[in-house]
């Protein structure tokens, strides 16, 4: 049923790929001299070996993924590469848990950014780069990186593409995927060297500066600090961070478009990017002005925190420049809803997206206008796009169990002995891929390691249902997915 051989081959390809990942960070813990050089010596062995017997296993496999193997290919491929991404957390000491080198990883590669590390600047240099490479490449997605560097390994492409993109409607620069990928990555790119530099003339050092980079234009979060941005006491830093996280949570097709063309109208124009602008916008007023007359802050101090964290939430970074959980309850609600709606399709960040938003709001003017003419035909359009009935179906099939899991996940968290808001918030942040939780017991900036296993295996099970969002992980599930026909 499944081409087993070629599912091998694939996975055989992502291993040595991440590998060669590995002996970057390798590079970097030799440059100073750190106490994770032979930890990264053994786990790029233990890789390669693995990645050079699934290839052995898949050598006679024919090139054909048909949509079964697509979808099974891109859960299994991510839950790989955390497995093996486990390996210089748990070699070198760093993290001695399974449990924790696990969670840590997904959490990398899934661009969460919750960490049970409470102070990782006593890391050696190396792991901490691996934390942030984790995000950087989980940011535009593994599969996705493939295609781009390894356009002729599978012959099913647009499958795993597919199976792998993020939002409801998938949008191409070029008739070849492979080209598509490429151009999406010169943007990432761009966006990540633009990045270090504005961080180095900020003030921060070279290592920092790739650090949060990486993290930034991912919108992963991890950082080399506990005090994460808030250590460097730079209201520019913040500023630039912002922005670029901002920037990493726009659809980087529409990115792509619009800088080429030197076409700002066209991103002023998009329905998702001017709902994505006005929740930031609306947000950061709001929180802001609660932050002056029940904070007592600064007007600037006020809205800086209010912006960074609004940015920070929404685009779901997980990067922190204050204690949102010092601020009054009701900015909490206002976060919440930034972990639920998220960025833009096709961008770093998760959540349900924008997108979504625009689409469920069309969908509610629609009901209210066929209340008052029974017997009318009501198209849906964005951007002037029609959106066939089989899209509205799939929108209100995907905000539905996503709030199934997300009342199940919280329900089961509680009964493990977690507190009612930390349970909601902390499912909200493992599904949205955020980060950051809002509760007393753990706040939003805490580590997670006071966390039980199982809550910790259900947090790790939800970054990937939520980065692969929802259904390319859940359809393995489902009875009909192992038939035959």
């Amino acid at each position: 049923m499944l081409n087993l051989r070629l599912i091998s081959k694939i996975l055989g390809s992502l291993l040595w790929i991440e590998g060669v990942l590995m002996l970057v960070c390798l590079f970097v813990a030799i440059l100073y001299q750190g106490t994770d050089i032979m930890p990264f010596v053994w786990s790029i062995l233990i890789t390669l070996g693995a990645g050079l017997s699934l290839r052995l296993l898949g050598r006679n496999a024919d090139n054909l993924l048909g949509r079964r193997d697509a979808y099974f290919v891109v859960t299994v491929s991510w839950i790989f590469f955390t497995i093996f991404g486990t390996l210089p957390f748990m070699l070198s000491g760093g993290i001695k848990s399974f449990t924790d080198a696990f969670f840590e990883a997904m959490s990398g590669f899934t661009t969460t950014g919750a960490s049970i590390i409470d102070y990782p600047e006593y890391l050696p240099k190396g792991l901490l780069f691996w934390r942030s490479l984790t995000q950087w490449i989980g940011g535009l997605g593994i599969v996705f990186f493939t295609i781009a560097i390894l356009p002729s390994m599978v012959g099913g492409s647009v499958k795993v593409f597919a199976a792998e993109a993020t939002g409801p409607i998938k949008s191409k620069l070029h008739p070849r995927l492979s080209t598509s990928a490429k151009w999406i990555w010169v943007v990432y790119l761009v966006l990540t060297i633009t990045c270090i530099l504005s961080y180095k003339v900020c003030g921060m050092g070279w290592f920092d500066a790739f650090n949060y980079s990486m993290t930034s234009t991912a919108t992963g979060g991890f950082s080399t600090e506990s005090g994460s941005i808030a250590t460097f006491h730079s209201p520019t830093e913040e500023y630039v961070c912002a922005l670029f996280c901002f920037l990493s949570g726009v659809n980087f097709t529409l990115l792509y478009a619009s800088a080429v063309g030197l076409d700002i109208k066209k991103l002023i124009k998009n329905s998702e990017f001017r709902f994505y602008t006005i929740m930031v916008l609306a947000f950061t007023i709001f929180i802001a002005a609660e932050l002056v007359y029940r904070n007592h802050y600064d007007i600037e101090h006020a809205f800086r925190s209010a912006l960074f964290q609004v940015v920070s939430f929404i685009t779901t970074t997980g990067l922190f420049s204050d204690d949102a959980g010092k601020w009054p309850h009701v900015t909490w609600v206002v976060l919440a809803a930034c972990m639920f709606f998220g960025g833009c399709s096709g961008s770093t960040s998760g959540g349900i997206k924008s997108i979504r938003g625009v689409m469920l709001l069309k969908v509610v003017r629609n009901e209210f206008r066929q209340i008052l003419h029974p017997n009318a035909v009501l198209p849906m359009k964005i951007d002037g796009v029609n959106i066939p009935q089989s899209k509205r179906v799939t929108l209100l099939g995907f905000v539905g169990l996503y709030l199934i899991l997300t009342l199940f996940c919280a329900f089961t968290m509680i009964a493990v002995g977690i507190d009612n808001t930390n349970a909601i918030t902390i499912t909200l942040s493992s599904l949205g891929n955020v980060g950051p939780t809002l509760g007393m017991e753990i706040g939003p900036t805490m580590s997670w390691a006071q966390l039980p296993d199982l809550a910790k295996w259900i947090c790790s099970f939800l970054m990937l249902v939520g980065r692969l969002e929802l259904f390319t992980v859940l359809v393995l599930f489902t009875p009909a997915f192992w038939k035959e026909n």
